[in-house]
């Protein structure tokens, strides 16, 4: 997978975390669809820590190859 694609991928979560940030209500978030709002927004932010993990593990390992 390019850095693009996973530049893409995270601009798609950012824009979901956006979305569902939208859907909560916060007088009662644990209510019906605020819950699964938050669920959502918990989703989007594991999508974007394991797409920063594996950027980061493609450029070490590009420079493993390099030497």
């Amino acid at each position: 997978m390019s850095k693009t694609i996973s530049i893409i991928f995270i601009a798609i979560a950012v824009a979901l975390i956006a979305y569902n940030v939208t859907m909560v209500d916060f007088s009662n978030p644990f209510e019906k669809d605020s819950t699964i709002a938050l669920i959502g927004i918990m989703a989007s932010l594991c999508a974007i820590i394991l797409l920063l993990i594996f950027v980061t593990s493609k450029k070490i390992q590009d420079k493993i190859n390099k030497d």
